[in-house]
């Protein structure tokens, strides 16, 4: 059995951005979502997704590089400018030896705290903006004691589609990271997935990268992190991520969603089979027959049983057979 988790970050980011995340869910595959707990619309997000889409999972995206902390400035001083905004992630990496991650386990309290208030119980697990909770044995600490303190799951920080996992973390802190996040997830065994999927992003966010990471997915549990949400005008000039978003959220929401196999086949034309999981060779195939329009397979990745299949009046065609 393949479990996904399809979380989308940046909730909260801006209103437009929420409503696109939404969107993502109610009509696309998005199961979750994190929330930037210092911005300034993000707590009205929450309620209004608590009455539109109260299925969607909701955590807390763990923020040190993005607009103001909740804390004072005076707090945080390793973590902020003079004019009280967190330092920008390439600022951030330069001082990384001199931040205090006793200052972030404040501040992303504070943000757990702001989300609790907000949405009235604890976030389904913690993530991080730039994954900036990663970049530092003290700051991963800091992630995982608060994981611990509210009971809820991380994100992993190493990612199972990049050749050695690194991909979307900065080379200066990869070799650190290598290091010490194996021995700490040891040490806490907090809440997570078996893996984590990274490379729907920019411009590998296209459908044929998404079906692949999922047609090469062994049997477990997994997250596949993703960016969706409508650009408005503050956003198109604040951040360098912006018109991609909404290239996502096309790809995320050009999906037909059904509870089974069976609620699929209903009516349908032919069944095409992409991917090879067990669950698909186990189906009914005499209730699809009743279902189907007609009775055609395309069998791609040559995982059913053909004679089988004619026998039931199928026509089954298998790619490379």
């Amino acid at each position: 059995m393949i479990r996904l988790i399809v979380n989308s970050d940046d909730y909260g980011r801006s209103a437009e951005i929420s409503r696109g995340i939404r969107e993502a869910h109610l009509q696309g595959i998005v199961t979750s979502t994190t929330c930037m707990m210092n911005f300034p619309t993000t707590a009205v997000d929450i309620q209004t997704a608590l009455k539109e889409a109260p299925r969607l999972g909701l955590g807390t995206h763990l923020v040190l590089t993005a607009g103001k902390p909740l804390l004072p400035k005076s707090k945080l001083s390793t973590l902020t400018t003079g004019d009280g905004e967190f330092l920008k992630l390439p600022v951030l990496l330069e001082r990384l030896g001199d931040i205090d991650p006793g200052e972030a386990k404040q501040e992303w309290r504070a943000q757990i705290e702001a989300f609790i208030h907000a949405a009235d119980r604890r976030p389904t697990h913690l993530d991080s903006h730039h994954h900036s909770s990663y970049f530092s044995e003290g700051l991963f600490r800091a992630m995982l004691d608060l994981a611990r303190d509210y009971g809820c799951g991380i994100r992993l920080p190493r990612a199972l589609d990049s050749e050695d996992g690194m991909d979307g973390l900065p080379p200066s802190v990869r070799a650190s990271i290598k290091d010490y996040a194996g021995r700490l997830i040891a040490e806490f065994n907090p809440p997570r997935p078996d893996a984590f999927l990274s490379n729907f992003y920019d411009e590998r966010a296209t459908k044929a990268e998404l079906f692949s990471m999922l047609d090469e997915l062994p049997e477990g549990n997994y997250e596949l992190m993703c960016h969706p949400g409508y650009v408005d005008t503050d956003l198109a000039t604040s951040s360098v991520y912006n018109q991609q978003r909404e290239r996502e959220l096309k790809i995320l929401t050009d999906v037909e969603y059904c509870d089974d196999a069976y609620q699929v086949t209903e009516g349908s034309n032919a069944l095409l089979f992409l991917t090879a999981w067990e669950e698909f060779k186990n189906l009914d195939f005499p209730k699809i027959k009743e279902l189907i329009e007609f009775p055609a397979i395309v069998d791609a990745r040559n995982c059913l049983d053909p004679g089988a299949l004619r026998e039931m009046g199928f026509l089954y065609e298998g790619i490379g057979r």
